[in-house]
Parts: C-alpha cells; sequence; structure tokens
C-alpha cells in the first residue's frame, strides 16, 4: 500500500469503523510510523498533534480496537480501517465519538453471513460449519427441517429463551443453506423488498 503521508504534512486521516456494525467510532491522525505500529501490532495506533508522539487507542483505558482490515481511499491518502472495539471508544465514555449507540442487533447477521462464507471457502478442519458444508445439500436442508420444527415446539411454551435459541439455530442452519446454494440472506431480503407495498 503506497499512501500519500505528503499530502497533510507527513500525516494521514484515519476513520476508524465497527468492522460488525459499520458505525463510524472515530477519526485519527496516522504518520508513517503510527500506520507500521498498527500493522505490526493489529491495535490501532495514532499519532497525537498536541502530544507530538503515537499513542495506541486503549493504552490508558484498556478499551483497544483491534484491527480487522485497513482499506486507502482512491487517492491513498485517508485510511478506513475495520476494527473491533474492546469498550467505548470515546474518552466520554459513549460507544463513539460522535455520540451514537454501537449495538450489534442486526449488525451481526450480516457478520455472521460472512463468517459462514469465508468457512466455507476456507474449510478449516474441526469447524462445525466445515462439517454442514461436507456433508452436502441434503443434509443441511435436513437441519433446517429439524431447527425449523424445534421453533415450533418451542413456541407453544412460555420459555422465551429455548425460544429464541431454537430461532438462532434455524437462522443459522438457514445461512449456511443459502450459503451453500450461493445466495445469501441479502437475496431473500431482495425478494422482500420487491414483494413490500409499504
Amino acid at each position: 500500500m503506497n499512501l500519500d503521508f505528503e499530502k497533510m504534512n507527513g500525516l494521514i486521516p484515519a476513520i476508524i469503523q465497527d468492522a460488525v456494525t459499520q458505525k463510524v467510532l472515530m477519526l485519527g491522525f496516522m504518520n508513517q510510523e503510527a500506520y507500521q505500529k498498527t500493522l505490526d501490532t493489529k491495535l490501532v495506533t495514532f499519532y497525537s498533534r498536541t502530544r507530538n508522539k503515537l499513542w495506541t487507542k486503549g493504552e490508558e483505558s484498556g478499551n483497544f480496537l483491534d484491527v480487522v482490515e485497513i482499506l486507502p481511499d482512491c487517492d491513498n491518502d485517508t485510511l478506513l480501517i475495520k476494527a473491533r472495539p474492546r469498550g467505548p471508544v470515546c474518552h466520554t465514555g459513549h460507544d463513539t465519538c460522535f455520540d451514537e449507540k454501537n449495538t450489534k442487533g442486526m449488525a451481526f447477521i450480516d457478520y455472521l453471513q460472512h463468517f459462514i462464507q469465508k468457512r466455507k471457502q476456507e474449510m478449516p478442519e474441526n469447524s462445525y460449519t466445515t462439517k454442514l458444508f461436507s456433508r452436502g445439500i441434503n443434509r443441511m436442508a435436513q437441519k433446517v427441517g429439524e431447527e425449523a420444527v424445534e421453533v415450533v415446539i418451542e413456541s407453544k411454551d412460555n420459555n422465551g429463551d429455548l425460544f429464541l435459541g431454537e430461532a438462532a439455530d434455524l437462522i443459522y442452519h438457514l445461512i449456511v443453506l443459502l450459503t451453500a446454494k450461493g445466495f445469501s440472506l441479502d437475496d431473500v431480503a431482495n425478494v422482500l423488498e420487491s414483494r413490500h407495498k409499504g
């Protein structure tokens, strides 16, 4: 990655985004040394313009930012860093420096979709998801059917935790089946959107 540190006198802005929720967490600046330290440690490190030194986000609070992916913009003079925050990002105690809540919710479903797609590509040993892919479409479809029946059974009782657990199992196995068929939940969402009349 050939970054242009000269445009802003040795610094480039780094936008930090939660890798799961896609929320923008904060903005900081990096010089070449901070960028290299970020690459080496996999922890977001900035250059402090007020203290004139490097600082790794979380070195005092423990709320580090674990790097997932680093993307340059089209001019190679700004970075988008996707990270996993270990706690609130802002020094005020807020989730983000823009006073927004950073809750995972539905964003985790998108993360899970990508995780399952990666499992399909890499097929690591000792992975339940790999095991499902290895058994073929018929077994995956059967698992979706079994989980759907268990959701129906649990819906007739009043144990919310068991019902939600079975619903989670159903969604997970459905994502695996969709992935095996070359589709994703986005494709399902597109069908639902096309049917939606408002």
